[in-house]
């Protein structure tokens, strides 16, 4: 793959007069890195990397010129989709991966872009665990085999997400110590792609997750029953992340604060008391979202309906937070930081349907907002 070309550095752009600063456009320094805003972009899978051959998994085009877009348009962090420890990690055949150097390689071109624009690269590793080997969400999202690219499932226990779904393997507890070194080599990997924040990925009902969750962890062993024993791998994951990654460097973890189930389910006064052990651990930031594992759970989607489980986590423990969830308006974004239910926010699908959210929210609070020079006219 070709060098990038080298693209000039974003310059400021006259500020009208306001009042005070917003919170959103306050610097943020986490260990040695400095965030330039509050407002970040929550991983967001792509399924679009080729799903078979020596490039499965590997960012291209598409993925580069969808984070150069937002990078672009200031947001302050990006955190790359879900990008897979494994092949068998992968949520579905055309997931990003970082299993290898081939997919290194290729993302540096991402992450040397996203820093010359003054956004800090961040990436999100996982497993999905049962809920793998799925085809993409435009062509229905259902389980797929061999023919398709797909492959056999595992996770804690014999229990499948959905009707329909197959059963996966139980992982032994060998295979669960392969599946923490996956996550340290990919850690490693990380670095030398050129990101400064890792997020580890324990919500939705992925692999973690499902270690978490009392419906989907169905063990007797030392990794299933109680609390300490369900919170096992998790934590064993950070720790082995957190030896691979710079100690210089912030380590996130993402989390469903609760599965929405009104018995049997993980909830969120598990989350809080996890999140001061995740802290413990040297996590420095938790990126809190519900949801995931249950596909009939009733949620009350609204906006900001996750910001609420944020907040808890901020008042009752020494994490940081960021919130997620239906937070599409600059001012809504401003009250959750103002209010202190948040230390950042993350915009999703509002930054796919708008990768100029943040430069438009700085001008709304007559804020400087960060724009690359070919673009200056404009602002």
């Amino acid at each position: 793959m070709s060098a990038a070309v080298p693209v000039p550095a974003p310059a400021a752009a006259p500020a009208v007069a306001h009042a005070a600063s917003a919170a959103l456009f306050a610097p943020w320094t986490l260990r040695s890195v400095t965030v330039p805003n509050r407002v970040w972009m929550a991983p967001m899978c792509q399924y679009s990397a080729e799903p078979s051959g020596p490039d499965a998994g590997v960012a291209h085009d598409w993925h580069f010129a969808h984070y150069a877009a937002r990078a672009a348009g200031g947001t302050g962090l990006i955190l790359q989709e879900a990008t897979a420890v494994s092949p068998e990690g992968r949520i579905s055949p055309y997931d990003l991966g970082i299993w290898n150097d081939t997919q290194v390689e290729a993302l540096r071109r991402i992450t040397s872009f996203l820093k010359a624009q003054g956004t800090v690269p961040g990436i999100q590793i996982g497993h999905a665990g049962r809920k793998a080997s799925t085809d993409r969400p435009w062509k229905g999202g259902q389980p797929v085999g061999p023919e398709a690219h797909g492959w056999q499932t595992a996770a804690p226990s014999a229990v499948p997400f959905a009707e329909g779904h197959p059963v996966p393997d139980e992982l032994t507890v060998d295979e669960i110590r392969e599946i923490t070194g996956q996550f340290a080599a990919a850690a490693e990997r990380a670095v030398a792609a050129g990101y400064e924040v890792v997020e580890i990925h324990g919500a939705h009902g992925y692999l973690i997750g499902e270690f978490l969750s009392p419906t989907s962890n169905r063990r007797t062993d030392a990794y299933g029953g109680s609390f300490e024993n369900r919170t096992r791998f998790a934590l064993e994951v950070v720790d082995a992340v957190r030896a691979a990654w710079p100690q210089e460097l912030p380590l996130f973890f993402r989390i469903s604060a609760t599965d929405w189930l009104e018995e049997d389910g993980w909830t969120a006064d598990e989350t809080v008391r996890l999140a001061s052990l995740l802290h413990e651990h040297g996590v420095d930031l938790l990126d809190v979202s519900t949801g995931g594992l249950a596909p009939g759970a009733r949620i009350p989607v609204g906006p900001g309906y996750q910001v609420p489980f944020a907040a808890r986590v901020k008042v009752e423990t020494a994490l940081p937070v960021a919130a997620v969830g239906l937070i599409t308006e600059p001012e809504q974004a401003e009250k959750i930081l103002a209010d202190g239910e948040a230390d950042a926010v993350l915009l999703g699908r509002e930054l796919l349907r708008d990768p100029y959210w943040v430069r438009r929210a700085a001008v709304e609070f007559g804020e400087e907002p960060r724009t690359p020079h070919p673009y200056h006219r404009a602002w």
